[in-house]
């Protein structure tokens, strides 16, 4: 087998798993919150929900990037593909600090506005 032809399917298997991790997250994130809304939680269901899914979102959007680093270029590494790519990475850029801004309040610069907060956050709270 080419060297490229194994590049691309490493590249192909990572897209799989970006999206695998996007659907799984979301499918987990809605099975917390219906659980939560069985117990009677109440509002801050709908807080947790969008936390929870925004970071699904946020570490498949990852997996999808690196897959599309890995394709273009090692595959087809063009000005044309890398310009592409460097389109893709930018909007990915945005969306990543859009989706952080969203679930934590605060910009990805900004740290936590309490000392010790990141490392005592549950992923799944």
């Amino acid at each position: 087998m080419h060297v490229e032809s194994v590049i691309s399917a490493v590249g192909s298997a990572v897209d799989v798993v970006g999206v695998a991790v996007i659907v799984i997250g979301a499918a987990v994130a809605s099975w917390i919150a219906l659980s939560a809304i069985r117990s009677g939680a109440g509002a801050p269901v709908y807080t947790r929900y969008r936390r929870n899914l925004g970071r699904s979102i946020l570490l498949g959007l990852e997996f999808l990037v690196a897959a599309d680093i890995i394709k273009t270029v090692a595959v087809t590494p063009t000005f044309e593909s890398v310009g592409v790519l460097a389109l893709i990475v930018l909007i990915r850029t945005f969306l990543s600090w859009s989706l952080q801004l969203e679930i934590s309040g605060r910009w990805p610069w900004q740290g936590s506005a309490h000392p010790g907060e990141a490392a005592s956050e549950s992923p799944v709270s």
